[in-house]
């Protein structure tokens, strides 16, 4: 059996240390939230599994554990912001991925819950092997050129993306800044890439479920490449079908 949590569906992915604002306003995620409150601020009980939606909106109405992916992160509970409608606005922190068992649909409390297992992250071996006096150089030095290499990758994408008028502008630039404050953090730039990067939720997906970050900022170089050749040729970037499906909602 695994830890039982509350679930929080969304159209993407969370990755661990991304803010995630939402405004709740729909009863049972309005209960979720004063479950939470009510849990002392210190509590590492203050979160929810955000899991991605596979298929449809309502995954009440289908299996839930089918329509939705088997591999999310927490999100941990930041600001609060009672609205005057009776909803929220709240500010969550990526915490830790898991892997999805089941999920537990009920009527208390209204709101979906999963029995999840906890994904630990492989790099630490690798980096001790890498630190050790008897590693060869490359070792170390090979993690270093790979986080350079994404780095310039993603910041000449977020040029392209800006250039053609399909970013957001003023986050872009945030985007950048941000990347050079994560530079000398492989773990840190990765999920940044993930998160920022205009992929498919199937890619982002994919880069959620990997736990080494060597292998993650591999698939990043590669998705980079792809991104930036579909940018200089035809000025398109993917984009997941969910966003011409209805109705749609932020919670």
């Amino acid at each position: 059996m695994g830890e039982l949590i509350p679930l929080f569906p969304l159209g993407k992915p969370l990755f661990p240390g991304v803010v995630l604002p939402l405004q709740i306003f729909e009863p049972r995620y309005r209960r979720l939230v004063s479950d939470l409150t009510a849990l002392p601020g210190s509590s590492d009980l203050r979160r929810f599994g955000v899991v991605a939606i596979r298929q449809g909106w309502e995954v009440e109405q289908i299996a839930p554990a089918e329509a939705l992916y088997d591999v999310g992160c927490t999100a941990r509970l930041h600001t609060v912001r009672p609205q005057s409608d009776g909803g929220f606005r709240i500010v969550t922190v990526g915490g830790d991925r898991f892997r999805l068992l089941d999920v537990v649909v009920g009527e208390e409390p209204p709101y979906l819950q999963g029995e999840v297992e906890w994904l630990t992250d492989e790099e630490a071996a690798e980096d001790a092997a890498g630190d050790a006096e008897c590693a060869p150089p490359v070792a170390r030095g090979s993690l270093t050129v790979l986080v350079r290499a994404v780095r310039d990758q993603f910041l000449e994408y977020v040029s392209e993306v800006a250039e053609l008028g399909l970013g957001h502008g003023r986050q872009d630039v945030e985007v950048a800044t941000m990347v050079e404050a994560v530079a000398d953090d492989p773990a840190a730039l990765s999920w940044l890439v993930a998160s920022a990067a205009l992929l498919t939720t199937e890619d982002r997906q994919h880069l959620l479920a990997e736990s080494a970050t060597r292998r993650r900022l591999v698939t990043e170089a590669r998705l980079l490449r792809r991104e930036l050749t579909l940018l200089q040729e035809i000025g398109a970037v993917p984009v997941p079908l969910q966003e011409f499906a209805t109705p749609m909602t932020v919670n």
